[in-house]
């Protein structure tokens, strides 16, 4: 099973947390760094690669599809507008005060700026298949910190040049 998709011409995304296809389990449920919601925090690494000479930032976004048949929406993990570096390390989400991180689909439960970091896996229904959706683009967003991510997506519009999706599944 392929569990990558090209949109663009070159650009390439990996991570060390998953592995054959799986992410690791420290990244969700059965980690061990946790909020106040008993949700995980401890983030995902990921590397970007031959991406295009002209991007000026990358965003990201990690989302389950798999959800919408469970919570009825697809639920956002974590999202990052304005991203420098082509590198981030794990737990960055919570060490690296200078990401721009918008608002996860915890918000409700914890508020706008607790909810503004990762949140990891938590299957409740059988294995779910998660998606980290890259974008290389060609200017910045201008994005704040508490962002949702429909306002990522109408920033983004036209200033794409280039994307890649990496997926990884997480055991109920």
């Amino acid at each position: 099973m392929n569990y990558n998709i090209y949109c663009g011409d070159s650009m390439k995304v990996t991570s060390k947390g998953i592995i054959n296809g799986y992410i690791q389990d420290k990244y969700g449920k059965r980690g061990n760094q946790f909020n106040e919601v008993n949700s995980c925090t401890y983030s995902l690494p990921f590397l970007i690669e031959e991406f295009p000479e002209n991007t000026v930032c990358f965003a990201m976004v990690l989302e389950d599809k798999d959800a919408i048949p469970v919570c009825g929406f697809s639920f956002i993990h974590w999202s990052v507008a304005d991203l420098e570096k082509n590198e981030v390390s794990e737990n960055e989400s919570i060490k690296n005060i200078d990401l721009i991180q918008g608002v996860n689909s915890e918000f409700k439960s914890v508020g706008v700026q607790k909810a503004s970091i990762y949140i990891g896996m938590a299957p409740p229904d059988k294995d779910h298949t998660y998606e980290i959706h890259v974008y290389a683009l060609d200017k910045k967003t201008n994005l704040k910190k508490g962002f949702f991510v429909n306002e990522l997506y109408k920033k983004m519009e036209g200033h794409i040049i280039d994307s890649y999706t990496l997926k990884g599944i997480y055991k109920k």
